[in-house]
C-alpha cells in the first residue's frame, strides 16, 4: 500500500490534470507512479517534462529504457523494472536483452559500454574516474550522449526513489530483481 495518496486524475485540476489526461493517452492508463507524482505539481512537471525530453533524445528509447532497467534492478525498484521491462520490449528489445540490461550487460559493445558506465556511475555515486568517460567515447558515445546519458540517470534515480519511498503500487506485469535475489 502506497506511503502517500495517489491523485486520482478525475479529481485532479489545473495543469496536473492536463499533464495526467497527457499521461493517459501516452500509456492508455494512468500509471500509479505518475499518480504519486501528482501529488505535487512541481515534481509531475519535472518527471513528465524530463521523460519527453530524454524520449526525443538522441539515445533511443531501446538504450533509455535498458539504462532504466539496470538502474531499477540496482535500486531494488521494482515499480520501475516492470514498467521499462515493459516499455523497452515496445521500444524493439528482445526479452532476453531486457534481461541481460538489468545485469548491466549486453551483446552490443555500445550498450555494453553505456550500461557499465552507467552502474559505475550508480555503485560510485558519480564519483567516476576520467577513464570511465573515455570508455564511453572509445565506444562511440559523444559529449552530447554522454550528458544524455547522465540525464537518463538522475532522472530514474528520481522514479526509482519515488516509487521505492513511497511504496507506490506496480501496476505493470512483475519482473523479479535479480540484484535483490542475490543479496
Amino acid at each position: 500500500m502506497s506511503r502517500i495518496t495517489l491523485i486520482d486524475p478525475a479529481k485532479a485540476t489545473g495543469r496536473t490534470s492536463e499533464q495526467l489526461a497527457q499521461i493517459k493517452g501516452a500509456f492508455g492508463m494512468v500509471p500509479n507512479m505518475f499518480k504519486a507524482a501528482a501529488n505535487s505539481e512541481a515534481a509531475l512537471t519535472s518527471m513528465w517534462g524530463a521523460f519527453g525530453a530524454l524520449g526525443a533524445g538522441r539515445l533511443g528509447a531501446k538504450l533509455g529504457e535498458q539504462i532504466a532497467v539496470a538502474i531499477a534492478d540496482r535500486n531494488n525498484c521494482n515499480y520501475c523494472l516492470a514498467a521499462h521491462t515493459g516499455l523497452g520490449r515496445k521500444a524493439g528489445a528482445t526479452a532476453n536483452e531486457m534481461s541481460e540490461a538489468q545485469a548491466g550487460r549486453s551483446a552490443d559493445p555500445r550498450t555494453a559500454a553505456a550500461l557499465t558506465f552507467v552502474l559505475a556511475v550508480i555503485d560510485a555515486r558519480a564519483g567516476i574516474e576520467t577513464a570511465d568517460v573515455e570508455a564511453l567515447r572509445a565506444a562511440g558515445f559523444d559529449d552530447e550522449e554522454v550528458v544524455e546519458i547522465v540525464a537518463h540517470i538522475a532522472l530514474n534515480l528520481f522514479t526509482n526513489y519515488l516509487n521505492v519511498a513511497l511504496d507506490v503500487p506496480v501496476d505493470f506485469p512483475g519482473v523479479r530483481l535479480t540484484r535483490a535475489a542475490a543479496a
